[in-house]
């Protein structure tokens, strides 16, 4: 792994007012290569919309910036990765994925010699992480501290997910069920979110991604603005205390510590009886769907809930 250490060659300045977008070097301009395939927290980032997406985007949330190209298979790899573990991060972290053929002033104020190339961003400020690939374990650990650094400097908010789909293009619109949902999103009302996808979901039960949706936003809506220190010391003050047990588990959740989250609630699900019980178990199964049916840690955690509860 070949570490960022040119932090101060990053000059974001230029990207207030971009510069017209140039063909690559060595033809006309391209068609646009296809995209690799993203998530609900990953958005593919011009020299044109760079200062909202990226550079304003990271004074309220963590901004990860992933430079890649079609012709470093490689990079087109990695970024999958990175989409995956981002996911898992509920929001708190936002991918931004620049095509380096089709946007090279990106690369250069950046100081990229070649891709993949990985940095974080922080109220503006860049954050090194790492040119080359790691796997995913890796990611995640360099995640993880990009949470914390960005929540010692005020920085704890999450992004609204957001489709990746270009919507010049032919045939791919956005789903028009959550239009109502991904505007509320948009203009950061958590409560007005949750209660449309409730509306969704009420009217399709069935209805699988508007309850993964549904389960991410409230997510979302318990955890802002809580404190991790905090709610740990609390938990651990008063472990008889369900709130401050599923508090944490929210917060490991959002922060990437997925087998944290569940084993902290398996292990309370043994601790409680009744309505609590009760309660400690839907929101795990919750948990489970804002991890996702394909997230291999979900079997598990299932099969240990089922032993604990019977």
């Amino acid at each position: 792994m070949s570490s960022f250490s040119r932090p101060g060659a990053v000059d974001l300045s230029a990207f207030k007012n971009p510069a017209p977008q140039q063909p690559p070097a060595g033809g006309a301009p391209r068609a646009g290569a296809p995209a690799p395939a993203g998530g609900a927290y990953v958005v593919d980032v011009t020299e044109q919309n760079f200062q909202a997406e990226v550079v304003e985007a990271s004074m309220t949330h963590v901004v990860v910036l992933s430079l890649w190209s079609a012709r470093s298979p490689e990079s087109e790899t990695f970024n999958a990765t990175l989409a995956e573990v981002t996911e898992t991060y509920a929001g708190r972290i936002l991918l931004a994925r620049v095509d380096v053929d089709v946007n090279p002033q990106i690369a250069q104020a950046v100081g990229a010699q070649g891709v993949p190339f990985v940095l974080g961003l922080v109220s503006g400020r860049p954050v090194p992480l790492f040119q080359g690939t790691v796997d995913a374990e890796d990611v995640r650990r360099y995640f993880d501290e990009l949470v914390k650094v960005a929540i010692s400097n005020g920085v704890a908010g999450t992004a609204a997910p957001r489709s990746t789909v270009d919507p010049e293009a032919d045939g791919d619109e956005d789903d028009p069920r959550f239009a109502e949902a991904d505007e509320r999103l948009g203009a950061d009302d958590l409560d007005g979110a949750v209660a449309a996808y409730e509306a969704l979901v009420a009217q399709n039960p069935k209805d699988v991604e508007a309850a993964e949706r549904l389960a991410g936003v409230k997510l979302m809506q318990r955890t802002r603005g809580a404190d991790l220190e905090s709610a740990r010391r609390a938990a651990a003050d008063d472990p008889a205390d369900v709130d401050a047990q599923l508090l944490v588990a929210d917060l490991d959740l959002s922060g990437g510590h997925v087998d944290d989250a569940f084993s902290r609630l398996i292990d309370l699900v043994r601790r409680t009886f009744g309505d609590d019980r009760d309660r400690v178990r839907e929101h795990l199964v919750e948990l489970f769907t804002v991890a996702g049916a394909d997230d291999p840690r979900v079997g598990p955690a299932r099969r240990a809930l089922s032993a604990a509860l019977f």
